[in-house]
């Protein structure tokens, strides 16, 4: 049988909040490994991290930055300019495309401003909830849990949840984790996965969550 289906509800909470506990003391430095200073930046480069390394996109963002700092900068984008810069993250026409249509809805429906709010996030060309938590979490303080690999990889094999939509995982999570943890219980997973819990060697020898995962010692190298 699997955690989950011998596991109380009440249980899998507790033992999810004594993970986030352990988590928090082997990653007290957890944050987000975009670098931006803007929320504006914050939201270009998420965009840009679709089918990408934050360390690539942290490798094209300063020249993008500097040649486009505000909203109306992308509407008036020339594109292949546009298209020549972003290249390495991959996918670069059509993130061209959504960074355009980005900037001309942001200067002509919210004062060139990047909205705090999800439901206003949501409607933008390119964001989904992923990107849209990971701006409200960390460009606005309002907790979010973005569900990426890492996060959607872990907290299955942690026996947190079964599901595969990322949208039935955040609310899964969510409902566990106490509100003002959900944004960085998101980052020390993320964390978790690019140092221990990797797709397919993970390193549970050395994972100090092991204890509390029904799937340590199966995924190992």
């Amino acid at each position: 049988m699997s955690a989950m289906s011998t596991e109380t509800p009440l249980a899998r909470t507790r033992r999810a909040r004594r993970i986030n506990r352990v988590l928090a003391e082997e990653y007290p430095d957890a944050h987000c490994e975009l670098d931006y200073t803007t929320p504006l930046e914050l939201l270009v480069a998420t965009v840009l991290s679709a089918q990408c390394t934050d360390k690539r996109v942290n490798q094209v963002t300063p020249a993008l930055f500097a040649e486009f700092p505000d909203a109306a900068s992308y509407a008036g984008a020339d594109r292949e300019r546009l298209e020549e810069l972003i290249r390495p993250t991959g996918f670069f026409r059509n993130k061209a495309s959504n960074l355009i249509k980005l900037g001309a809805e942001l200067t002509a429906d919210h004062g060139g401003e990047v909205p705090g709010t999800m439901d206003a996030l949501v409607t933008l060309p390119g964001v989904g909830r992923k990107t849209a938590n990971v701006v409200l979490g960390n460009a606005f303080n309002v907790p979010g849990f973005p569900v990426d690999t890492h996060v959607g990889r872990i907290v299955r094999r942690l026996g947190l949840t079964d599901q595969t939509d990322p949208v039935a995982v955040e609310r899964e999570i969510t409902a566990m984790i106490e509100k003002t943890e959900w944004t960085m219980f998101s980052h020390r997973l993320i964390f978790h996965g690019r140092r221990v819990c990797h797709a397919r060697r993970a390193l549970c020898g050395e994972c100090v969550i092991a204890h509390w995962c029904p799937s340590a010692g199966q995924v190992a190298a």
